[in-house]
């Protein structure tokens, strides 16, 4: 049972971002209408007193300046990084990107040698499996709730969110 919450929890954060994007779209949105709403009384009250040209032109180089203000934010925020992984191996810049998904792998890797030492000791000791509650007991063990339920999460997280970014 904890497995399946488990399993459904890694969907769902794995759909976490689309969320907040959903979110943020929509207050972003309402900005822009107060934004828009703003300006338009602006510039009705510039136009009545003659200053439209004057208006448009201005609001132009806010644009320009706000324009270049995220251009420049972005590309300092590349070149930084371009740096970092320049003065770096080449295997640490091919790293970057594959910590979370190394960190996976190293979960799984250690729950299955860990599943397989478990099986293999019980395989060398057959006096300790007698009836088919043992091996009911034992593989509740190998094959806890409680692994079964971080492996439902790993796996949720990394392939649920495969279906939230489809369009």
């Amino acid at each position: 049972m904890l497995s399946l919450f488990s399993t459904l929890g890694g969907l769902l954060i794995s759909g976490l971002p689309k969320l907040l994007e959903y979110f943020q779209n929509k207050a972003d949105q309402k900005h822009e209408l107060a934004l828009a709403a703003v300006q338009t009384e602006r510039e009705l009250a510039l136009a009545a007193a003659g200053f439209a040209a004057q208006a448009r032109v201005e609001e132009i180089r806010t644009e320009q300046v706000q324009m270049q203000t995220e251009a420049q934010m972005t590309e300092a925020a590349l070149e930084h990084d371009a740096k970092v992984l320049a003065k770096a191996s080449t295997w640490v810049s091919s790293y970057v990107g594959t910590v979370r998904p190394t960190v996976t792998y190293i979960f799984v890797i250690e729950l299955v040698a860990i599943n397989a030492f478990m099986a293999f000791y019980l395989w060398q000791r057959p006096e300790l499996i007698q009836t088919i509650d043992d091996v009911i007991r034992y593989s509740d063990i190998i094959f806890s709730s409680d692994e079964m339920a971080m492996l439902g999460g790993v796996i949720g997280y990394w392939f649920g969110s495969r279906g939230w970014n489809k369009k």
